[in-house]
Order: C-alpha cells, then structure tokens, then sequence
C-alpha cells in the first residue's frame, strides 16, 4: 500500500518538482524525496489540511485569516503556513531554498542529490542528524534521480 502511495505521489509531483528544478537549480530528487518524507507521502495533517507538503512555517508575525495555522509540534505551538495547492507549497519550497544559507548548494548543479541532501542538513533544513541519509535512501529506493535529468 505504502509503495502504491509513493507511485503515486511521484506521477503526481515529479513533474512539479522537475519544473522547479529548471527554474531553481534544487535537484527534483532531493524536492521529491523532502516532499514524500516531511508529508508522509502527503498523508499528514499539513499536507492534507493546508497543502504543505515541506512542514513551512509561519513566522510572519501579522498574518491575514487563513495564511497559517496552529499545530501542536515538539511540545510548543507552531504556526505552519497554508496553500491554497500542494504546487503553491512547492514553489515556496524552491522559493525558501533561494535563501543565502543554501545558496553554496547551487554550485553542485543538480546531479549530486547526495551532497544535497547532506548539504540541507547541514545548512540547518531539519534538526534531524540522519535527514540527509534518511533522503538518500527515499531517492535510491524509489529512483527519484531519474527526474533530474
């Protein structure tokens, strides 16, 4: 069932993250991978709720009605950003990425999804010391680096 699920999130996004690759330079199998890893292949609440499908936050600190919504994460709340589509949480996905703590991950073009993925966790992406292996394993089991052709 749990790979039925990630065939499908894949026909469904790879072609999203393979545009934003062209526009980004962001490897589309590091894209897919976080996509599929940090929404559970687009089951949890964020995905399903608020089309985030990267666990955005919110940290605007006047937000119109229906721009954020609260969760209860780590023990303490946070405000996650809501999209109107899961291709509108991609784009702002490339778009966080362009910040200048990720920018030396351009220079390795987008062939090297294992440098990125190391890369991301080391630029301070997620606090979880295993996320970069944690992609690799996601994009090697799954094939995902035939879409950064």
């Amino acid at each position: 069932l749990k790979n039925k699920k990630c065939l499908n999130y894949i026909k469904k996004f790879a072609p999203i993250a393979q545009a934003e690759m062209k526009s980004f330079g962001i490897p589309a199998s590091v894209t897919l991978a976080q996509g599929l890893l940090e929404s559970n292949v687009g089951d949890s609440k964020l995905a399903r709720r608020n089309n985030n499908h990267f666990g955005i936050k919110c940290f605007s600190k006047n937000c119109k009605k229906g721009h954020c919504s609260n969760y209860t994460d780590d023990s303490h709340k946070d405000f996650f950003r809501v999209y109107s589509s899961a291709r509108e949480s991609y784009r702002e996905h490339s778009t966080f990425l362009q910040r200048s703590r990720y920018q030396h991950l351009k220079k390795l073009g987008t062939k090297d999804y294992e440098k990125w993925a190391h890369g991301l966790r080391k630029a301070g992406y997620a606090t979880d010391k295993k996320y970069g292996f944690k992609l690799i394993k996601i994009i090697e089991a799954l094939n995902l680096n035939r879409f950064d052709k």
